[in-house]
């Protein structure tokens, strides 16, 4: 997904600027290419030699140093699938506002047709100022897009708004700028993680999930433009970006939480690992250790998936099947006894696929006989490849 990507990056007179170099370093290990432009003061706070070591690409800062056939601020602007600008000061935001292009990193973001990206940081008084902010609503009308600063201390000992967003963040809504947003329109509703069924005040029944699955579909379903609601049991993964997020624990929260959603959803994607029983009775104190056995008596959960498929209606409903055995017969069992449209399904002994992974490899069926088999591959291009058969399945219910 981003490897051959190219993207330029613009450095502005910041002590941010070292993250800059962060951020060069996290987009090259991902395969994209990146050439760095400098203005005159982000050379005061960080060698341009840093940037060409960790881009592999020389650093431009000269309006007119030609080292190409081509002007520097022509070329530079057609290169980037992207353009960025981190740290973006004040000066620069203002420069953009108002179309003034006096130097180089200026001049390539005036000419330039890719997205634009900025992330500013500043002092907080700087940022919350009048003017400043007015600039930044005059370039989000113009379709510049920004990835907000973050509250913290900042270089000048105070604490406020004003911090440079973290280099996860900005990541993020690089990849999210070249993304196609072929599902603009759709609101998909997806599950996530494990559920806990306590027993008692300190303990709980789960499983292994992750919720890598889960978090993969969001994350790709929000790149690609759909609206999408994140409804996940406890998960150490940071939450994506720019989705609804929605925090529960038990197997009730969780089907509480989905059947309150479900309204306007086109699509819904049941991730996460349901515990199918939970313990009948909960001890309101600490179960002391005694001599002997213990025994929990428990209870089905509510089974979600077949109560969204008994009144689907117009929507695309998918779920997930991981086995032991008999994989394909066991997964087909529950796509048509639950009134699914497709199960993934992924077999528990396959080295690299299912919980805790960051790869998975997994079957897509359908009601209709058919089989996809998706081999061993990242779990965002697995979140692809559902993706792409649910855009599917979208578009001709709609038609």
């Amino acid at each position: 997904m981003t490897e051959g990507k190219r993207v330029v990056l613009g450095v502005t007179g910041g002590i941010a600027a070292y993250k800059a170099a962060e951020l060069t370093r996290a987009l090259v290990k991902k395969g994209v290419s990146v050439k760095v432009i400098m203005t005159g003061h982000a050379k005061e706070f960080i060698s341009p030699l840093t940037f060409q070591v960790l881009s592999g690409n020389p650093v431009f800062s000269d309006m007119f140093s030609q080292e190409h056939y081509d002007m520097n601020h022509i070329s530079l602007a057609e290169y980037g699938d992207v353009m960025v600008v981190a740290p973006a000061t004040a000066n620069i935001i203002g420069k953009m506002a108002t179309g003034i292009a006096d130097d180089l990193l200026s001049t390539v973001l005036l000419a330039a047709k890719a997205p634009i990206i900025v992330c500013p940081a500043m002092n907080d008084n700087m940022y919350t100022h009048g003017v400043v902010q007015e600039n930044i609503a005059r370039l989000k009308k113009h379709g510049v897009q920004f990835v907000a600063p973050g509250y913290g201390e900042l270089a000048c000992k105070t604490e406020g708004v004003g911090r440079l967003a973290d280099i996860d963040d900005i990541v993020e809504a690089i990849e999210s700028a070249w993304t196609d947003k072929d599902l603009r329109g759709e609101r998909i509703l997806i599950t996530a993680g494990p559920t806990r069924e306590p027993f008692d005040p300190v303990r709980f029944i789960t499983n292994y999930s992750s919720g890598k699955m889960g978090y993969a579909l969001a994350t790709m379903a929000g790149r690609r433009g759909a609206e999408v609601i994140l409804i996940s049991g406890p998960s150490s993964l940071p939450v994506p970006r720019g989705i609804t997020f929605i925090s529960v624990a038990s197997a009730l929260e969780m089907r509480d939480a989905v059947m309150t959603h479900l309204e306007g959803t086109t699509a819904i994607i049941k991730a996460a690992a349901v515990a199918d029983y939970r313990p009948a009775v909960l001890s309101e104190s600490k179960i002391k250790k005694k001599k002997g056995p213990l025994t929990l008596h428990l209870e089905r959960n509510p089974d979600i998936i077949a109560e969204i498929g008994a009144k689907k209606e117009n929507r695309v409903l998918v779920g997930f099947a991981m086995e032991s055995e008999d994989l394909v017969e066991n997964a087909r069992a529950k796509l048509l006894g639950k009134n699914m449209d497709l199960i993934v399904a992924n077999d528990l002994h396959q080295s690299g696929a299912g919980f805790q992974y960051d790869t998975n490899i997994i079957k897509i069926l359908d009601p209709q006989g058919g089989v996809e088999e998706v081999p061993l591959m990242d779990k965002m291009d697995i979140a692809n490849r559902i993706l792409d058969r649910v855009k599917i399945l979208t578009n001709a219910k709609r038609s």
